[in-house]
This record gives structure tokens, C-alpha cells and sequence, in this order.
């Protein structure tokens, strides 16, 4: 319990009653407080403004006044802006981690790398390329630049609530573009930590502007805004098409980051245990709030059986509880909605007459908190609800296949097309397979995540893509000059 509440205290949670527009923390024109929840304790622990569309015009009028004087830099001037903010950040770490423990229930020991520190290898990786200048193509007579594309309207998602949000700001910065952000309103005050070091490095005023509320106000009301070139969102599939319709009316820009319903394939040959044990973790990260999340595990039938009892084994070290606790492997789920919707699917599954093989509606958990146990299916039909739609916690669902053909058609039976995986003791036929899936990204027995790579989605996993200078490359304009 010491523990626990001291990791709590290192957060420094407070009520935060202002938004930061044109290089200052400026009073609300008019917005209500909005709470927010702490999903291990169901306490509330602070409030941020729930601001409106005055307040978002007042933070797209200053990054659009900033914008000319940010995209004249020189590039090595961008990037020394970008370098002090790193360094500023870096500096808050430890409170960050503590920060999204709290916000988002992730354990603090995987919060330090997967939240916070793959957030700083990105702004690092931005603070490089916003140095790199951005020389002319010569195509014939023609001189062909690459210019910043404007204001960028940036709406980002709750579940990793610094990495999400420094993939859109990073790169837009890096680009030469302004910057209004509007964060998930479950978790804003990571996004304030964000700005407490923007303030610190001094970057120039309008720059990059916060503006906390809700998506159905303030997330639309920006999206809306005809002087927002850009409109980069990450999250569900419904809030993206609406947000689609309104940059539409005006033929702006937009980036979308969508759901996922990623298959893990495992061939006959792969190693077995391993394939498993890591699909599992996969699954599993962030409590299944991943929209990378390899939910389908695809299964060659001669390992079958072997594969589910594994799964079920593994699932079951997955500890479920506080997230300040060392022993704990899974936190819960963000809030009492997503809990109780991924409850909803659950139970679908075992209406629809998959096998349980772990966890459960009747699993333990924790008696206060927001938590679903690690949860196995077996022998799920491929056009089971569990294994088309995007559940968006601890749910694996297991799949059998009779050979290479029949594990591809499985894995691009779906709306989305994320991410993805191939396990085969034969490389050359891996990448094969891989080649077959229609998704942005797959992994060969358990390649590491790279975030300089490219990363987006097919289908209606997105529009886009984002990390790297594949991700810059969505904030800039194309010029042919003819001479």
C-alpha cells in the first residue's frame, strides 16, 4: 500500500484551470470543469477546462499568426526549438509515467517504456529530421519543394496519451506547420505535463496551442475550423468518418490512425511457445487498449491444441491490479464504459459458442477498479463478432487454419488492416504470408517495433501514416516551380 500510494504521490495530480494559447496559460472564455478519474481507485483526482469553440478560435488564430514566422526558420533553428522541449520533457519523466499510471491504469513499469520513453525516442527522432533541410527535386524543368502545409488541428486518444500526441506535434512541428492539440478528455493531464515543458523551452508564442474538452465540442469545433489545414485524429472509426465530413465541407486535409483487428499468424513450423508466449503479451498490452493489438491468433490445426493450452497458461500470469504494484501485469480498463463494454463482448463470445479457456465473466479481479480478467477464446468462427470487431481489451480470440491459404484468407476477413504477425521457422515464407496480409505493418517472428518506420493502416484501419519522415511527410505541401 506504501508503494502504491507513493507512486500515486509522485504524479503531483492537481485540478488544472487554464489552457495554453499564444505562448501563455490564458483563463477559459467559458468552460465548465471536467473531471477526471483515476480507473483503479474510481476516484476523480483532477479537473481540466472543458473549453469551447471560443476558445478553440482564440487557439487557431494564434498558431495561424505564428505559422509564417515558424515555417521561415531554418531547419536547424526548428530543430534546436525541438531539442530543448526533449530536453525539458526528459526531465519530467518520472512524473509522466506516474501521470498515465493514473490516467490510463497502465503499470508503471511498463508505462516507463512503451508510454513515456517510446514517446521520447519519437520527439527525438523529429528533433533530427526537423534539422535535415528539405532539398528541391529536379524533375526536367521543373524545381520541386516541399513547403509546410499550415495549421494542424491535432485530436488525440486516450490509451497512450504522450506518444500519440508527440507522433502528431513532433512531426508537425518538424515540418515547419502550427500546432492546435486537443487531447483525449480521459487523459489531459499528461497533455499538460507536455505544455508545462513547452512552456519551459520557450518556444515561440502560437506555436502549439492546448485546448482541453470534449470531442462532440471542442474536438469538432477544430475540426471544423476553416483556417485548419490539417486535421490529424487518432482513434475510433465513427469519430474519424464524422470528423472526415466536417474537413470535407471545406476540402481540407486529414490524417486518420483508425482501429485495428490484428491476426498473429503461426504456422506449423514456428516456434510454438514463443509464438504464443509473445502474441499473448501482445494482446494483452496496455490491457488490450492497443489498436495494434494482435486479438486473432491464427493457428495451423496439426499445433492447435497445443497453441490454446499454452495461451490459456500464460494468460493466467497475467495478474491483474493496482498499477503502482510491481506484481501487477495488467491495470484496468480506462474508464467503467470501456469496462463494461468489453464485459458486453465477453459475453457475446460465449453466446455465440466460443470455448472459454481463460478468464471470464466470473474470472477474479479486483473489487474496486475498472478491471476485465485476461481473457482466451478458443474455436472462435471467424465471423464471430469477437473476431471482427475491435473490443478493445484483454479478449483473445483463437482460430484454427488448415494451411497458408486458408490462415491469409482468415486474416484479411476483416474491416480493418492495422497490424499483424508471422511466426514460421522459414523466414522466406513468413515474408510470403506477410506480403499476403492487407495491413500496414507486420512483425516476423516477433520483429521489434520500429518507430522510425512508417505506421498506419489499410481499409478502414486509417487514411495516412504516421512515425518517422514517412509521418513529417503528412504535413507538407507539394510546389512545382517550371523554369
Amino acid at each position: 500500500m506504501e508503494q502504491t500510494d507513493a507512486g500515486r504521490a509522485a504524479a503531483k495530480v492537481a485540478d488544472r484551470d487554464r489552457l495554453y494559447i499564444d505562448g501563455e496559460w490564458v483563463t477559459p472564455l467559458d468552460a465548465l470543469p471536467m473531471p477526471v478519474q483515476d480507473p483503479t481507485t474510481e476516484q476523480v483526482v483532477a479537473h481540466v477546462p472543458a473549453a469551447g469553440s471560443a476558445d478553440v478560435d482564440r487557439a487557431v488564430a494564434a498558431a495561424r499568426a505564428a505559422f509564417g514566422p515558424w515555417a521561415g526558420l531554418s531547419p536547424a533553428a526548428r530543430a534546436d526549438h525541438l531539442d530543448r522541449l526533449l530536453t525539458a520533457l526528459t526531465a519530467r519523466a518520472g512524473q509522466i509515467t506516474a501521470t498515465i499510471s493514473i490516467e490510463v491504469g497502465t503499470p508503471f513499469k511498463v508505462a516507463q517504456r512503451t508510454q513515456t520513453g517510446l514517446a521520447l525516442g519519437v520527439l527525438r527522432d523529429y528533433v533530427t529530421l526537423a534539422g535535415e533541410a528539405l532539398e528541391p527535386e529536379t524533375i526536367g524543368n521543373s524545381l520541386v519543394f516541399r513547403e509546410p502545409a499550415g495549421v494542424v488541428g491535432a485530436i488525440t486518444p486516450w490509451n497512450y496519451p504522450l506518444h500519440q500526441v508527440v507522433a502528431k506535434v513532433g512531426a508537425a512541428l518538424a515540418a515547419g506547420c502550427t500546432v492546435v492539440l486537443k487531447p483525449a478528455e480521459l487523459t489531459p493531464l499528461t497533455a499538460y505535463l507536455l505544455f508545462d515543458a513547452i512552456d519551459e523551452a520557450g518556444l515561440p508564442h502560437g506555436v502549439v496551442n492546448l485546448v482541453t474538452g470534449s470531442g462532440p465540442v471542442a474536438g469538432s469545433a477544430l475540426a471544423a475550423h476553416p483556417d485548419v489545414d490539417v486535421v490529424s485524429f487518432t482513434g475510433s472509426g465513427a469519430t474519424g468518418s464524422a470528423i472526415s465530413r466536417l474537413a470535407a465541407d471545406r476540402i481540407a486535409r486529414v490524417t486518420l490512425e483508425l482501429g485495428g483487428k490484428s491476426a498473429n499468424v503461426i504456422l506449423a513450423d514456428a516456434d510454438l511457445a514463443k509464438a504464443v508466449k509473445v502474441g499473448v503479451g501482445n494482446a494483452y498490452q496496455n490491457a488490450g487498449q492497443t489498436c495494434t493489438a494482435w486479438t486473432r491468433m491464427l493457428v495451423h490445426r496439426s499445433v492447435y491444441e497445443e497453441a490454446v493450452d499454452l495461451a490459456a497458461t500464460t494468460s493466467s500470469g497475467y495478474v491483474t491490479g493496482d498499477p503502482f504494484d510491481p506484481g501487477t501485469r495488467l491495470g484496468p480498463m480506462v474508464s467503467e464504459r470501456q469496462r463494461d463494454r468489453v464485459r458486453t463482448y465477453i459475453d457475446k463470445g460465449l453466446a455465440d459458442g466460443a470455448r472459454l479457456v481463460s478468464g471470464g465473466p466470473d474470472a477474479a479481479v479486483p473489487a474496486r477498479g475498472f478491471f476485465v480478467a485476461p481473457t482466451v477464446f478458443a474455436d472462435v468462427d471467424p465471423d464471430d463478432t469477437i473476431a471482427q470487431e475491435e473490443i478493445f481489451g484483454p479478449v483473445l480470440s483463437i482460430i484454427p487454419f488448415s494451411d497458408d491459404d486458408h490462415a491469409v484468407e482468415i486474416a484479411n476477413n476483416s474491416r480493418y488492416g492495422l497490424a499483424g504477425a508471422v511466426w514460421s521457422g522459414d523466414e522466406e515464407r513468413a515474408l510470403s504470408v506477410a506480403r499476403r496480409l492487407r495491413t500496414g505493418a507486420v512483425d516476423i517472428n516477433g520483429g521489434a517495433f520500429n518507430p522510425r518506420a512508417p505506421f498506419g493502416g489499410y481499409k478502414q484501419s486509417g487514411v495516412g501514416r504516421e512515425l518517422g519522415a514517412h509521418g513529417l511527410a503528412e504535413f507538407l505541401e507539394t510546389k512545382a516551380i517550371q523554369r
